[in-house]
C-alpha cells in the first residue's frame, strides 16, 4: 500500500514546481514510510510514497513501461489479488516483466487493454497512468473503494492524491467550505456524499469509477454499480457458495511478502477470517497466525449492555484463539490516550470522523504496526450481510430515512437557529437519490425491494465511513488492513441473495453463519451482533465534557457562531436522555462531544474559511 499524488497542467512547467510538489509527497509520507519517488515532466507530476509488502527488492515508483512506440509510467496504491491470472495471460500474449510486483501486472494491463483494464482486475487500488504518446492522465479506484482518490479541478489542470491534505499542500487549492459541505459536516458528517470532498471544489473518483483527463477536460466513467439480477441457487447452494467464496476471497489476500496477521474480536466476522488464515497457514506448514483484538482500561468494570452492544468481546476471543491455535495479543488502550488522539484521527482522516471509534483505531493500529506490515480485518460483512439491527427492526426498516440517523433533532439541539436553513432539503435529497438509483427487480417483494435500498444505503453511505476510517487510521501508522469481505464478487452476490436467504434461520447474517456452521465454535456461531468495541468509563466522557465546554464558550472558536451552547450543555448534563444515535451504533453523548472538538480542531488547524 502507499501514497500516490500527481498534477497534470499544460500552461505550467512542474520542473519549476519543486518545491510544492516536495511539500505534496512529504505529506503523504505516513502512507509510505519505505520509500519514495517522482516523475516530473513538463507539464505532468506523478509522486509516490511507498509501503513495501509484494516484491520489496523491485517495486519502486513511479514506474514506467513501453510497448512499442508506446510509453506508460504508472503511480500506485493497492494490492492485486488476481496477480498470478494476469500476469500469466499477459505473458501469453507476449509481454515480458522484470519484476515480481502487482504494480507492473496493472501497468501491463493498462498497455494492453487500455481503459478497460479496470475490469480484469480484482483488489483494492488507486492509481494513476501518464500516457505519454496521447497526452492523458489516467485514473482509476477499485470498486468499492476501499483505497481513496480524491482531486481538485481547475481551469486547464487537474491536481490528485491519496489524502486531502495532500491537495491543500497545492497553493492552487484552498481550504474554503460551502453551504453543501457545512451540511455535509454537521448534518450528515462523520459520512459524507460519494465524491464529496467537504471543500468547496474537492471531488473524490468514485468506487468502481475511472477517469481520464486530457488537459482540458475530465471524462469520468463507472464501470461498476450494484446490479439486480435472479438469484437462482437454492438455500444449501447458496450456503456453499458463501463459503467458496469467502474462503477464495481470504486465501487470495493472504499472499504477502512481509509480515501479515489478524484482527480478532471474537465476533462472526473476524472469527472467519481468522479461522481461514489459521488453516492456511496449516495446510501450507506455516507458522501459526498472529490475532490481534483491542480493549480500553477498566472498560469491563463500566461495561453497558445495549441493543447495539449487548456483549463485551473478551470471553469470545478466548474460544477462537483456543479453537485456531493462535498466537493472540491483547492490546488495552488508555482513555487518556484516546482523548488525546481525537486531534491525531483527524490529522489521519483529514476530516472530523467517528471521533474515539477512530482514535481507538489509530492507536490500536499503531501497536500491531511494530510488529506487522499487513491485516486483515473483517470490515463490512454487516452492511452486505444484514448484520446491523436496523436491517431487522421493521419499524426501522421501512422508516424513510437514512437507519443509521434516522432524526436530525439532536444535531439541531446544538445548532444555532438561523444555521442551515435548508439543511433538512439536502440531507433529505441525499437520501432519496440513492433509493432512487437502486436497480430491482419487478419479482421483488415489498420487502426485497426495501432489502435492496437499504444494501445500497449501506453500501454507499455507512460501509464507506467505515472503509475510510479504516484506510486512513492505518495508514497513518504505515499499516495495510485488508478487507475480504469487500471483495467485489462477493458484494454482488450479496446484493443478489433474497432477504429469506441471507437472513436464514431469522439471523442477522443467517447465511454467512450456515456458510461456516460446524467449523467454528458454536458459541460464535450463535453469537449475537457486536460492533467495534468503544469505551464505557466516564473519565471519557469527562474530559470530552471539559474540553467541548471551553470551545463553546470561546470567542475564538470557529465554532463560536455555529453551535448553540445551551444544547451542548444539555447533552453534558443529560448523556443518558439521547434517544436515538448521532449516527450508528456507538456514536452517543461522549460522542456528540468529541465531534465538537474534532470541528474545532479541524477549522482551526487547516484555517477553513467559511463560504456562505
Amino acid at each position: 500500500m502507499c501514497g500516490i499524488a500527481g498534477w497534470y497542467d499544460k500552461n505550467i512547467n512542474l520542473k519549476d514546481a519543486q518545491t510544492v510538489l516536495t511539500e505534496m509527497s512529504a505529506s503523504m509520507s505516513r502512507r509510505g514510510p519505505d520509500d519514495s519517488g517522482s516523475y516530473v515532466e513538463n507539464n505532468i507530476a506523478l509522486l509516490h510514497r511507498r509501503l513495501a509488502v509484494i516484491d520489496v527488492e523491485n517495486g519502486s515508483q513511479p514506474m514506467t513501461k513501453a510497448l512499442g512506440e508506446r510509453e506508460c509510467t504508472i503511480a500506485y496504491n493497492g494490492e492485486l489479488y488476481n496477480t498470478a491470472e494476469l500476469r500469466e495471460y499477459l505473458s501469453s500474449k507476449g509481454h515480458e516483466f522484470k519484476t515480481a510486483s502487482d504494480t507492473e501486472v496493472v501497468l501491463t494491463a493498462y498497455l494492453h487493454w487500455g481503459e478497460e483494464c479496470v475490469y480484469r482486475l480484482n483488489g483494492i487500488f488507486a492509481f494513476a497512468v501518464w500516457d505519454k504518446q496521447n497526452q492523458e492522465l489516467f485514473l482509476a479506484r477499485d470498486r468499492i473503494g476501499v483505497k481513496p482518490l480524491f482531486f481538485y479541478e481547475y481551469g486547464g489542470g487537474l491536481i490528485f492524491a491519496s489524502e486531502i491534505k495532500t491537495l491543500l499542500r497545492n497553493p492552487l487549492v484552498p481550504p474554503r467550505v460551502d453551504e453543501e459541505g457545512l451540511s455535509e459536516l454537521f448534518l450528515i458528517g462523520p459520512g459524507r456524499t460519494l465524491g464529496q470532498g467537504i471543500y468547496k471544489g474537492v471531488g473524490e473518483i468514485l468506487p468502481g469509477e475511472y477517469a481520464v483527463f486530457n488537459g482540458e477536460h475530465l471524462k469520468r466513467r463507472r464501470y461498476f454499480k450494484l446490479q439486480a439480477h435472479e438469484h437462482t441457487s437454492d438455500t444449501k447452494q447458496s450456503i456453499r457458495e458463501v463459503r467458496e467464496l469467502l474462503t477464495d476471497s481470504i486465501e487470495r489476500q493472504l499472499v504477502s511478502d512481509v509480515p501479515l496477521c489478524c484482527f480478532l474480536s471474537g465476533g462472526l466476522d473476524s472469527s472467519i477470517i481468522s479461522y481461514t488464515a489459521a488453516e492456511y497457514n496449516r495446510r501450507n506448514g506455516l507458522a501459526p497466525i498472529d490475532t490481534y483484538s483491542v480493549d480500553y482500561t477498566d472498560n469491563s468494570k463500566y461495561f453497558q449492555k445495549s441493543l447495539f452492544q449487548p456483549t463485551p468481546d473478551s470471553e469470545f476471543i478466548g474460544i477462537m484463539v483456543d479453537a485456531i491455535g493462535s498466537k493472540h495479543h491483547s492490546v488495552t488502550i488508555d482513555n487518556y490516550d484516546l482523548f488525546r488522539a481525537l486531534l491525531s484521527a483527524v490529522d489521519a482522516r483529514d476530516l472530523p470522523g467517528m471521533v474515539d471509534v477512530d482514535s481507538s483505531l489509530l492507536l490500536f493500529c499503531g501497536k500491531i504496526k511494530k510488529d506487522f506490515t499487513v491485516g486483515l480485518s473483517g470490515e463490512c460483512a454487516d452492511e452486505l450481510f444484514g448484520g446491523h439491527p436496523w436491517y431487522h427492526n421493521k419499524s426501522i426498516l421501512f422508516d424513510d430515512n437514512f437507519p443509521w440517523s434516522r432524526s436530525l433533532d439532536i444535531r439541531r439541539s446544538i445548532l444555532r437557529k438561523d444555521f442551515l436553513p435548508h439543511g433538512e432539503e439536502y440531507v433529505r435529497q441525499r437520501y432519496l437519490d440513492t433509493c432512487r438509483k437502486t436497480e430491482k427487480l419487478k419479482s421483488d417483494s415489498r420487502l426485497d425491494a426495501r432489502m435492496r435500498e437499504m444494501f445500497s444505503l449501506n453500501f454507499h453511505w455507512f460501509m464507506q465511513t467505515l472503509l475510510d476510517r479504516k484506510d486512513r487510521m492505518s495508514m497513518y501508522n504505515g499499516l495495510e488492513v485488508r478487507v475480504p469481505f469487500c471483495d467485489y464478487r462477493i458484494v454482488d452476490y450479496a446484493f443478489n441473495l433474497p432477504w429469506s436467504i441471507k437472513a436464514l434461520g431469522g439471523r442477522e447474517k443467517g447465511i454467512v453463519r450456515a456458510a461456516f456452521q460446524g467449523l467454528l465454535p458454536d458459541s460464535i456461531i450463535e453469537r449475537k451482533k457486536s460492533p467495534y468495541p468503544k469505551t464505557h468509563n466516564p473519565l471519557y466522557f469527562e474530559l470530552c465534557a471539559t474540553k467541548a465546554r471551553e470551545i463553546i464558550y470561546d470567542n475564538t472558536s470557529p465554532l463560536y457562531d455555529i453551535i448553540d451552547p445551551e444544547g451542548v450543555e444539555s447533552i453534558i448534563q443529560n448523556p443518558d436522555q439521547i434517544s436515538s444515535p448521532w449516527y450508528g451504533q456507538l456514536m452517543r453523548a461522549p460522542q456528540i462531544l468529541a465531534y465538537i472538538i474534532q470541528l474545532d480542531y479541524w477549522f482551526r488547524k487547516n484555517t477553513v474559511s467559511i463560504e456562505i
